[in-house]
């Protein structure tokens, strides 16, 4: 099964509650990052345990430790949960920007360092977590996706 047949299973695997809010958010995010890397992670490790939700990834940046050592990830992630949906915003550095930039504009949303979580999408303003999305993707642009 390729990425978007996974993406696909998994969207329509939610509650219908949820499902049409994050129809509309992936279809959101690809007009944001058109062509990019898409990712799935099952959120279960190799032993096959469930460690985290689903995860839809997208976008493309390399992760750089202070031991040289780097990982590719995605730069926006997408992850229905039993209170709602998370949106991840990777790749910033000051973990504070997010909830001080848009938090206050986004409307009832938990907004953490690289996470911006919301029950539903008729909760928050989709244009200031579209805005959210841009400046994560230009944080991490020096990458192409």
């Amino acid at each position: 099964m390729d990425v978007q047949e996974q993406i696909n299973e998994y969207i329509t695997s939610l509650p219908e509650t949820k499902r049409g809010d994050m129809q509309q958010l992936h279809h959101r995010i690809l007009e944001v990052l058109p062509g990019c890397k898409l990712w799935f992670e099952t959120g279960k490790n190799s032993e096959g345990k469930t460690v985290s939700n689903p995860n839809i990834g997208y976008g493309f940046y390399t992760i750089k430790y202070a031991d040289g050592k780097t990982r590719d990830f995605f730069q926006i992630g997408l992850s229905g949960n039993t209170t709602g949906i998370s949106v991840y915003i990777m790749g910033i550095k000051d973990k504070t920007y997010l909830a001080q930039t848009f938090g206050g504009k986004l409307g009832k949303a938990s907004v953490t360092g690289y996470c911006i979580k919301f029950k539903a999408l008729k909760d928050i303003n989709i244009d200031i977590l579209e805005a959210a999305i841009h400046y994560g993707v230009g944080v991490t642009s020096e990458n192409p996706n």
